[in-house]
């Protein structure tokens, strides 16, 4: 059955073609598995709750008649404004718009959200731009640059609220930069979400080609309840697709977790558990909230635009596993630097088992794709990511965090990230172990070496599976680099970062290119030899120093340019310190090209085609390389989907030529 909802209808009707529904929600009462939900074009300003489940032979499905016609929006206008002083106006909304949620009295905190807690989840929006808020009317009236933005000239632009309670009003004062808010568009966040289940288990759901926008959205922790504003909501097998994502004060998508009341910002309510040991339990308890395979993730998010986001374009702990994240274009998260913490990212999971993320172009945010926990199983390729730094005029946001495409944290693999394109100043923060990194081309440095894991015991899992096989600490190593190009395109001099709060600490970054910071790691035989494998009786306290050492790492085939420098154990590589070589990507017309004479130096320099075998196993959980089905991968496939023959080239692509096609 077809339910046929528009909201420029002449009165609510039945669901019918001739009689639609004018909301969205009314259809999401009554569908059923195999009905679809018809959306004409209009801005639908609710939030929708779907209530039945589709199957996986009869999904429900929601669409929006013409592409991205249908709007879904938190956002409500606001009219009547008055000149207060100057630029600045005022305006009076009454309480009752918000129900039980105001976010002009919700503030965005939690745990490890790092930054001042100040910012509340509510937004003031001249057209489709975000003003930033303001902690007193003097700084909406002052209108100064903030230091932290990314676009300076509009943080000019500010909001502040505040309270009557004798009215039981919220009154708003905002700085319009010179335009009158009574000749534009002026809107509000008013609903904390969009598009999501208010109950768990609402699996088989399509949403697919909607403008969904300006929510209330809170700070989506991995050990609290999160929401985005379109969310599955601890389900299964939903497909968000070509849809354009944006405006969230902090999630714009998330596949999170359960509710759990007992462990949900533990730490940040109670201060007297570590939030690292919240995250332990968060694991262990999802088993007994249906943490399976047969029961939650395997989500399909595709061809969306996702930006300008404020926590992360695509957000989610434990609730994604299983699932493919491919051709979407994330960019311009968390710009505004109003917001502070350790899940800031293009795309952040926790727990992302057997997660496929490919063909999807990330820039301009201050993370790229940050896997933290449990990346067992992940795959990341094919993807474009560029940009992903700070601009140099845009001061470091305390408690913010720093910069880089790709950041693998505290898991124990198997990770693999291959064909992908990495042109930021840091290539890959490799707080982690069990990562091969396979014919990708990277631009800048490798971060946190062997560091920033400090005791964290994590989790690895049964294979392709969410049963917890057993945690241990990150030992570092198991890691292996194929037939990578490694460029120092960006200057080589360590980032060094001083904290205003406290100017005895600071934070020091490796921006040198290369494979060389792995040195002090063994080569496989080395290790082995530690254990005394010849003997029939070992001596368990003797090796007990070597359980704690780092693991071997494998490093072969890659080639080194502009004084990239190669690991001191690696026999097949190639170098060029001519000072001649570079590489950038360039924009024309909206098409994404590489600027590059890489491959006219590389000459005839060929390495060895790589497969499953050649990686073998990540040390933790015992696992291969593979595909999520099991099924090994030999890399005879390129970035654009070429074939590789009998000549392997290291990096992204298969042939020089290939290198000068259309890279998005």
């Amino acid at each position: 059955m077809t339910l046929y909802v528009d909201v420029n209808a002449k009165h609510d009707g039945n669901g019918s073609k001739e009689l639609p529904f004018r909301r969205i929600g009314e259809a999401a009462k009554v569908a059923m598995p195999g009905d679809e939900v018809l959306v004409a074009p209009g801005t639908y300003r609710e939030y929708v709750d779907p209530v039945n489940a589709g199957t996986e032979d009869k999904r429900i499905v929601y669409k929006s008649a013409e592409p991205l016609g249908a709007i879904i929006t938190g956002a409500e206008k606001v009219t009547g404004w008055t000149r207060y002083e100057g630029d600045v106006w005022t305006a009076r909304v009454r309480n009752g718009i918000f129900g039980s949620y105001n976010p002009y009295t919700t503030l965005v905190y939690g745990d490890w959200y790092f930054a001042t807690p100040n910012k509340h989840t509510g937004c003031v929006w001249l057209g489709d731009e975000a003003l930033y808020e303001a902690l007193s009317v003097e700084e909406v009236i002052e209108a100064k640059v903030y230091d932290c933005s990314w676009d300076p000239e509009r943080s000019t632009r500010k909001w502040y609220a505040q309270q009557d309670t004798e009215t039981d009003e919220t009154v708003f004062y905002a700085n319009f930069g010179g335009a009158d808010p009574n000749k534009e568009n002026v809107e509000i966040n008013v609903r904390r979400e969009c598009f999501m289940p208010s109950k768990e288990g609402i699996s088989y759901i399509t949403v697919s080609g909607f403008n969904i926008n300006k929510a209330a959205t809170t700070w989506a922790p991995p050990a609290a309840y999160q929401d985005g504003m379109i969310a599955p909501h601890w389900s299964k097998g939903w497909i968000i697709e070509d849809c354009e994502i944006w405006g969230s004060k902090c999630a714009g998508i998330c596949v999170g977790r359960y509710y759990d009341p007992e462990n949900s910002n533990f730490y940040t309510t109670r201060h007297v558990k570590s939030p690292t040991q919240m995250e332990r339990d968060s694991v262990c308890r999802g088993q007994y909230y249906g943490w399976l395979k047969e029961k939650i993730g395997g989500h399909i998010i595709r061809r969306n635009n996702i930006h300008h986001c404020e926590q992360g374009g695509i957000i989610g702990r434990m609730g994604g596993v299983f699932s493919i994240i491919e051709d979407n274009h994330i960019h311009h998260i968390n710009n505004m630097m109003e917001l502070g913490g350790a899940e800031i990212a293009g795309i952040k999971m926790h727990a992302a088992i057997d997660v496929v993320m490919r063909r999807n172009h990330i820039h301009h945010c201050t993370m790229g794709i940050w896997c933290d926990w449990e990346a067992q199983g992940t795959r990341i390729t094919q993807n474009l990511l560029h940009d992903n730094e700070r601009p140099s005029f845009a001061k470091q946001l305390e408690g913010g965090m720093t910069c880089q495409d790709i950041f693998v944290e505290v898991s124990h693999g198997p990770t693999l990230i291959d064909n992908n394109i990495l042109l930021s100043d840091v290539s890959l923060r490799i707080a982690t172990q069990g990562v091969a990194m396979v014919h990708n081309l990277c631009a800048g440095s490798f971060t946190m070496v062997g560091d920033g894991t400090s005791w964290r015991y994590t989790p690895y899992h049964m294979p392709h599976r969410t049963e917890v096989m057993g945690f241990m600490t990150i030992l570092h190593g198991d890691d292996r680099f194929y037939n990578n190009i490694f460029i120092q395109k960006w200057p080589s001099e360590n980032l060094v970062l001083l904290s205003d709060s406290q100017p005895d600490q600071k934070i020091v970054e490796n921006r040198k290119v290369g494979t060389y910071c792995f040195d002090e790691y063994p080569v496989y035989d080395e290790w082995l030899s530690k254990f005394d494998m010849e003997e029939e009786h070992p001596n368990m306290m003797k090796h007990d120093p070597f359980h704690f050492a780092h693991l071997p790492v494998w490093i072969d085939g890659n080639a080194y340019f502009e004084g990239a420098k190669p690991w001191k154990n690696e026999k097949n590589f190639f170098t060029d310190d001519s000072g001649k070589v570079y590489v950038d990507v360039v924009e024309k017309d909206g098409e994404y090209y590489l600027d590059t004479n890489i491959y006219d130096v590389l000459n005839d320099f060929k390495s060895g085609m790589i497969s499953t075998d050649t990686l073998g196993e990540a040390f933790e959980p015992s696992q291969k390389f593979e595909n999520p089905d099991g099924t090994p991968i030999t890399f005879n496939v390129d970035y654009l989907g070429g074939h590789r023959g009998a000549d392997v080239i290291p990096g992204p692509f298969a042939t020089s030529d290939s290198a000068k096609e259309r890279i998005y």
